[in-house]
């Protein structure tokens, strides 16, 4: 057995079922081993590194499980970085495994020579280690697993192609010599009685309950409700939260932030008493002012613990074993004012997304396309969102509900990992539909050629839908828009403009379906079409970039200083102020509810 073949029998000795990479000299002692090892586990064949790292990422986020993905030396392992930071960033278990030249050429300057050590040095911080004898197996396999598990973050192992080709021998019982043993013991820390006592005290003294969930609370959905229930609370979710709780339940307000909603903004201004729970929620400016609210953080890192806001007490533990211990101290409000207010706020809500969604746009308005998705999603869906304005839609118009999932680079947001995602998400449960909702620019960057990848596989996964929605508006739409607002400043052509790119096209042409979407009557049937599908489909939706991705706490008259980039010249003058007016002005109509949502139709 060469040191290749111990690694591979490692990972599957993890229950590692599938690693993301792509082909590279340096590791090709691991690919002869892959050979042998009748491609157990599986070879998952990206176009590029970085999008193996991708799909990894997303593969993990989706399964639970450690992701784990490998490249070559140099290039390769450089390639990866991206989606290894998305990884750490957004506290994902992820393994790199990389090459490195021969040994004997070490501080050579030779060919795809790159110091890996260092460079992975902040983003592998947690564990990065290079194997230079074969008796550092199997412990540096298993460390990095099992920290990536503990740490929820990035691990890093390099193997130089010369040890890969070595006889493996196990370390032996001598001196320094470091055995190793499979396995991370389940465990749920909860914080000391005192702390929980003082907890209660805070939260039981509330009049205003708010509470913020993020993706470290998605294990106690049912602690969560039930909290909110005993204290009349309304409930907010962080993007990377917004799958915890069902978007049914009428105090739940939705997202929060830049890209929230606006029951989510005033559920922060008016409360007296927050509670954050799994969540490192980052814009401290859409949380209560500082002296406002009481506040009471769980978290099972201690290192997160007490950030964005000055919380009286910090509880140190998995959520729901700590809110198991939390709720029997509470006291039972009664309903009053406040829930009834967050129920009226919320529900008001989801109307105003339904009047923007049936506003006019040329040719189609982005957040109907979104909207008329929402009622169609499959109960066991899983979706992604890129970055970009598609983000926007994904986080206001989409309800969560039932066993549904979705993520996007929260923290990193980085271009481009909507298709890598939704590809890992498939390997992870290729029995469930996925779709993801990509900007033109991230189309462009890598989506079109990860369509490659899914055109390879899809035929394994026992549900073939994968559902890539393209909002093409010929614009790199959301820094456009940061610029106008934040700038002043109008749109810059030569680096926002994009070139229109038939995506369906390409899709077809590598063997999947594919549509492209010019009218608003045609997008509920494209939605229905590309669900009901044997295989991938893209749908190339040509939406209006005038539309704007309007903050929740926007004014009118932070819209109007934001089309003041119109007297400096913008390339869109009449449609970026049309649509920006029409989209605020429905959060200003008496309530009331569209029999019929189309863009354009009557009450």
């Amino acid at each position: 057995m060469k040191v290749s073949d111990y690694v591979l029998h490692r990972l599957r000795e993890w229950d590692v079922e599938r690693v993301f990479s792509y082909a590279g000299d340096g590791i090709n002692g691991l690919l002869a081993a892959w050979g042998r090892a009748e491609n157990k586990p599986q070879f998952i064949q990206a176009r590029h590194e970085e999008m193996a790292a991708f799909e990894a990422v997303g593969y993990a986020k989706f399964s639970g499980k450690v992701g784990v993905c490998a490249a070559t030396s140099g290039p390769g392992a450089i390639h990866l970085l991206n989606g290894l930071y998305d990884a750490k960033l957004d506290h994902v278990p992820v393994v790199a495994i990389v090459g490195q030249t021969n040994r004997s050429a070490m501080g050579g300057s030779y060919q795809q020579e790159v110091d890996l050590l260092s460079l992975y040095k902040d983003v592998a911080s947690e564990y990065c280690e290079m194997v230079t004898v074969p008796e550092q197996l199997p412990n540096v396999i298993d460390r990095a697993i099992r920290t990536a598990y503990a740490k929820r973050s990035v691990t890093a192992v390099i193997i130089p192609a010369d040890v890969q080709e070595l006889d493996y021998s196990p370390p032996t019982h001598a001196f320094k010599m470091v055995p190793s043993s499979l396995g991370v013991g389940e465990y749920a820390p909860v914080p000391a009685g005192a702390d929980l006592q003082r907890a209660a005290e805070v939260l039981n003294a509330g009049e205003k309950v708010a509470i913020l969930v993020g993706q470290g609370a998605r294990a106690a959905r049912a602690e969560v409700e039930q909290l909110a229930d005993m204290l009349g609370a309304g409930v907010a979710k962080a993007l990377l939260g917004k799958d915890v709780l069902s978007d049914e339940l009428p105090y739940v307000t939705g997202s929060i932030g830049l890209l929230g909603t606006r029951p989510s903004y005033e559920l922060m201004q008016d409360c007296d008493t927050l509670v954050v729970i799994g969540s490192s929620f980052p814009y401290t400016q859409f949380m209560p002012e500082l002296d406002q609210a009481r506040a009471v953080q769980i978290d099972i890192d201690p290192f997160m613990i007490g950030l964005r806001y000055p919380f009286e007490v910090n509880l140190v533990g998995d959520a729901q074993a700590t809110l198991k211990a939390l709720l029997p101290h509470l006291k039972r409000k009664k309903p009053g004012s406040w829930r009834k207010k967050i129920e009226k706020d919320t529900a008001r809500w989801w109307e105003v997304m339904q009047r923007r969604a049936a506003v006019d746009a040329d040719p189609i308005n982005p957040e109907y396309v979104v909207h008329a998705l929402d009622d169609l999603l499959p109960p066991n869906v899983m979706l992604a969102a890129d970055s970009g304005s598609s983000a926007n839609w994904y986080a206001r118009h989409l309800r969560m509900r039932g066993q549904m999932r979705g993520s996007l680079s929260g923290t990193l947001a980085t271009m481009g990992p909507g298709v890598p995602y939704v590809i890992g998400a498939k390997f992870a449960h290729p029995d469930r539909p996925a779709i993801a909702l990509v900007g033109d620019g991230a189309m462009q960057m890598n989506g079109m050629a990860e369509l490659i990848t899914a055109a390879k596989y899809w035929h394994e996964w026992s549900d073939p839908r994968l559902i890539i929605a393209v909002l093409n508006n010929q614009d790199l739409n959301q820094v456009t828009w940061e610029m106008r607002a934040m700038e002043g400043a109008p749109q810059f052509l030569p680096s926002q403009s994009l070139p229109d790119v038939p995506y369906a096209d390409f899709a077809r042409s590598i063997g999947l379906q594919g549509a492209r979407v010019e009218k608003p009557e045609e997008v509920h049937g494209a939605w229905q079409s590309a669900l009901a599908c044997d295989r991938p489909f893209v749908i190339d939706f040509r939406t209006d970039p005038a539309v704007p991705p309007i903050p929740p706490h926007a004014s009118l008259e932070q819209i109007e200083a934001a089309a003041s980039s119109v007297l400096r010249g913008d390339s869109d003058r009449a449609g970026m102020v049309r649509q920006g007016i029409k989209a605020k002005v429905q959060e200003m109509l008496p309530g009331h509810r569209h029999r019929d949502d189309r863009p354009g139709a009557e009450d």
